[in-house]
């Protein structure tokens, strides 16, 4: 294991990241109590409201730690070098 040490930005970047990990699972945990269907107003089995937001969840998770642009072990895999949308450079 490497030690990598980590700028302010990053540190905040980080600690968002792991709360949203967070509510991921929380949302993973309603869907699989509740499911993924519940029944509307007129009573037709509609999208539960958590599947929209896990997946928006999903998706800031993911462009937060590629903001983060930590080392991969494995040094055939490619590092990412560009910006990610909506979230600028971290240096």
């Amino acid at each position: 294991m490497v030690a990598y040490q980590l700028s302010e930005v990053e540190e905040v970047l980080l600690r968002q990241a792991v709360r949203t990990a967070d509510h991921v699972a929380d949302l993973d945990a309603a869907l699989a109590a509740e499911g993924l269907l519940v029944a509307g107003r007129d009573g037709v089995p509609r999208p539960h409201a958590a599947l929209v937001e896990v997946r928006q969840q999903r998706l800031a998770l993911t462009r937060m730690l590629a903001a983060l642009r930590l080392p991969v072990e494995d040094s055939s895999a490619r590092t990412q070098r560009r910006g990610v949308y909506g979230l600028g450079t971290v240096s």
